[in-house]
Parts: structure tokens; C-alpha cells; sequence
């Protein structure tokens, strides 16, 4: 028998008279689930779920936020004896994972996909000591990420006038990639390390990406004149070709994009840090490594493992 505990903030809502509190409890009573909902922490600490599974015998948890609360649910589900499944319904700014996964951004639809019970492992990374679920990023994403943080206003377009502003700002950084056996030096406007295959808002960076292939996405966006930035990123995301091997086409001006379980990023100049699209301190040496199955996601289409 299910029971799913529900993550939500205490003031959302679906945008119309409703409740998401009310949607939710009347589409899992009419589903005949055992349920409870839980206000979403402000600190970010999710720890207490791993009693309440116990001891409740909670199969699934459903996380009605962004990317950043997602990710601080998942990294507290890690290790625990008894399976759950993590499920979202998207109330972020981009909803980076949750669109990798195909689950719509409307409440009732994403809820069906809950109801509907397949679920898929899918892969999470460390950077350093840091749990990651999608995506984490040096440079001018992480710039932004931090702008946007401080703006005080959130939305879409809040996040589109912060990424204008930061383009024609932006500056690039010094890097030194270290990947099995090799080598990368190269000056950069940001470096996303990806799990799945794009920012958020269906914006795709790294097109090959799969969620549970074991394998990170590397995606490095080289010096090069601003005009000819958005040429590259725009044939990036049309073509996402994966360089057969990690030293080729370093020339400036060029993106590289490849994969691998692990890698090692100096950072001397300290360029600003994101995980998950959460601005986060940064540090001059990233040893980034992947997690294999780190949770299992409800999704639409996926089989049951």
C-alpha cells in the first residue's frame, strides 16, 4: 500500500481559486492513497524524512518546489534501507530536473504522473562535498544564479533580464580541466557540469545527456567575441556532439562538450559557483565525481526497476 508525503510551500498555489494543498488532497483521495503533507523547511534540512519513512512506512515522497528543494529532499533520501520514490511537481524557476524528465509543469498532469507509479533510477553527482541532482555550473550561469538570488523577485523574466544583463557583462575565467590522464587549459566563459540536458525551462545545453547513463556532461564554453557566443551555444544545443577525446579543438572560440564519470577543475580566479541553480560559495580546486542510480524519479513512460 502507498503513502506519499507531500512537500509543498505553505503559500502556493495551482493560480486559480484552489489550493495546491486542496488539489492535492482531493486527487489522491479519489486515488484512494494514504497521504500526509509537510510545509516544505526553511533551512533546507529534509533529514527528519528518513524517521518518517520508517516509521510510517512512506513509499514515495512528492516535492512541490524547484530544483534547489528537489535536490535537498534527494540528498537526504541517500542510503536510506528502504526504497522510495521521489516524485516532483514543478513550482520553480526553471525546473531544470523535472523537464529532463518529461513531467509537465501543471499540478493535475504531473500529479497523474505520480499516481501512475513508474519510476526510473537516475543519477546525481558530488561536487567536492556538495550533492547535485541536475546540473552545476562555473562562471556566467553561476553569475547569474547569483544576481537572481539577490534580486528579492522571482519568475521567469525576472531570470531572463538578470541573463541579458550578465551577457554583456560577462567576462571569462581561467581554467584547468583534469580527466582521465589529461589535460585542459583554457580561458572560459562557464563550464556546466550536467546530468541531465539543460538548464531549466526547456533550454537544452548538453543534448546528449541521460539521466541515469552513469555518465556526466561536460560542457565548456570557450573565449570567443560576445556576437559569436550565441552562434556557438545556439549550433551546441541543434548539434551536441560529444568530442571523441578530451584534448581535441582547444583552440579559443570553440565549445567542448564531453563526457565522463569523473574530473578534477582548478579554479584559480574563483569564478562564482552554482548547484542545482542555487548560488553556493565558491573554491579554487572541484573534484567532481558521479552517482550512479543515486535515486529512483517517477516519470512518465519510465519502467519500473
Amino acid at each position: 500500500m502507498r503513502h506519499i508525503v507531500y512537500l509543498i510551500n505553505p503559500i502556493s498555489g495551482t493560480g486559480g481559486k484552489k489550493s495546491l494543498k486542496s488539489l492535492i488532497s482531493r486527487m489522491t483521495e479519489e486515488q484512494r492513497i494514504h497521504y500526509s503533507i509537510v510545509d516544505t523547511h526553511p533551512t533546507g534540512d529534509y533529514h527528519f524524512l528518513r524517521e518518517k519513512i520508517k516509521h510510517e512506512y512512506v513509499t514515495d515522497v512528492v516535492v512541490a518546489a524547484g530544483d534547489g528543494t528537489v535536490r535537498q529532499v534527494a540528498k537526504a533520501l541517500q542510503d536510506i534501507p528502504v526504497p522510495v520514490s521521489l516524485g516532483i511537481i514543478p513550482r520553480g524557476s526553471g525546473n531544470g530536473l523535472a523537464f529532463a524528465a518529461r513531467i509537465p509543469k501543471d499540478p493535475r498532469r504531473a500529479l497523474e504522473i505520480v499516481f501512475a507509479n513508474r519510476y526510473a533510477p537516475v543519477d546525481a553527482f558530488y561536487m567536492n562535498e556538495q550533492f547535485c541532482c541536475m546540473l552545476s555550473g562555473l562562471g556566467f550561469d553561476a553569475q547569474v544564479a547569483h544576481d537572481f538570488a539577490a534580486s528579492g523577485t522571482r519568475g521567469f523574466w525576472t531570470y531572463v533580464k538578470t541573463s541579458v544583463r550578465n551577457f554583456f557583462r560577462a567576462r571569462t575565467y581561467p581554467f584547468e580541466i583534469y580527466i582521465n590522464g589529461e589535460q585542459i587549459y583554457t580561458n572560459a566563459y562557464f563550464i556546466s557540469i550536467a546530468n541531465s540536458n539543460q538548464f531549466g525551462n526547456n533550454f537544452t545545453i548538453a543534448p546528449q545527456a541521460s539521466l541515469g547513463d552513469g555518465m556526466l556532461d561536460i560542457v565548456i564554453v570557450q573565449e570567443m567575441r560576445k556576437r559569436k557566443l550565441v552562434g556557438s551555444i545556439l549550433r551546441q544545443v541543434r548539434s551536441g556532439k560529444v568530442q571523441p577525446r578530451y584534448g581535441l579543438d582547444q583552440e579559443a572560440g570553440g565549445i567542448l562538450y564531453f563526457q565522463a564519470k569523473s574530473l578534477v577543475i582548478r579554479n584559480p580566479k574563483l569564478a562564482p559557483l552554482h548547484i542545482d541553480g542555487d548560488p553556493w560559495p565558491g573554491n579554487d580546486t572541484f573534484t567532481i565525481q558521479v552517482i550512479p542510480k543515486a535515486f529512483r524519479l517517477l516519470q512518465p513512460q519510465a519502467p519500473q526497476a
